[in-house]
């Protein structure tokens, strides 16, 4: 596993803990907003980081650290992402997971073996704006690897949560019911109720000045009035949607 960066402490990335964040580089969306440009366009041309050298650091962090948060890019299209947690599990740490949820066989299978401790999970919009948002072409997009994404982690059993970075441009009221109407559909259909149970959030865009879209990306965060309001229409579909770094 080559790691592209490393976040020595945090207390935001694992609610509740103190972990260590690994990026992983390249990704198989290109949203225009993400603020991670080199690690999603050129993951090579990044600095890297061995395997050796980050065991090697978690060894004089023992005692620490709860865990390490694994994020990206996107970590599912590591070949040796199995391979990887499981040496940081033998460890004694927590694992948290950031994905976007395009490998939903590569989730379940790190679900299935009882690998991760949390998952994050990116919901970019509604469905009908959900490929121009991950800028990938609509034709070749595929929703559905999204929804069974969603489908593993509401049955995992494990904690997680959803989250959607939100712009001026890609994002409005009507999205945030979209999203709200389809995710709390999702969620009937395994827990026979009309909403989505699960923690979900939303986090204001903020502007890197590297971004996927190049220099000429005009994006902007939204006024937190407005993102209150958000709230306010997705609570009844996702009853605990909250606002995060307000």
């Amino acid at each position: 596993m080559q790691l592209h960066g490393l976040s020595k402490l945090t207390l935001l990335d694992y609610p509740g803990h103190l972990a260590c964040t690994a990026f992983t580089g390249a990704c198989n969306f290109r949203c225009p907003y993400c603020h991670n440009a080199p690690l999603v366009l050129a993951p090579n041309s990044c600095p890297v980081i061995t395997e050796e050298e980050f065991f090697d650091f978690l060894a004089l962090r023992t005692g620490k650290l709860d865990g390490v948060c694994i994020t990206g890019g996107e970590p599912t299209l590591q070949a040796d992402l199995r391979e990887f947690i499981e040496k940081i599990k033998d460890r004694g740490l927590l694992v948290k997971l950031d994905t976007n949820g395009y490998q939903p066989e590569v989730l379940k299978s790190l679900l299935d073996a009882q690998l991760l401790d949390m998952v994050a999970m990116d919901i970019k919009n509604c469905r009908d704006f959900y490929a121009a948002t991950a800028g990938l072409h609509e034709i070749s997009f595929d929703l559905s690897l999204i929804e069974k994404s969603i489908s593993y982690l509401l049955q995992s059993g494990i904690p997680h949560e959803f989250r959607t970075t939100v712009t001026k441009e890609l994002h409005g009221p009507d999205q945030m019911q979209g999203i709200g109407i389809w995710l709390s559909g999702l969620a009937s259909k395994i827990f026979n109720t009309g909403t989505l149970p699960s923690p979900y959030y939303l986090q204001n865009f903020k502007d890197s000045g590297d971004l996927v879209g190049g220099a000429d990306s005009c994006f902007h965060p939204i006024e937190d009035e407005v993102l209150e309001s958000y709230i306010s229409i997705l609570q009844p579909y996702v009853p605990n949607a909250k606002l995060r770094g307000q």
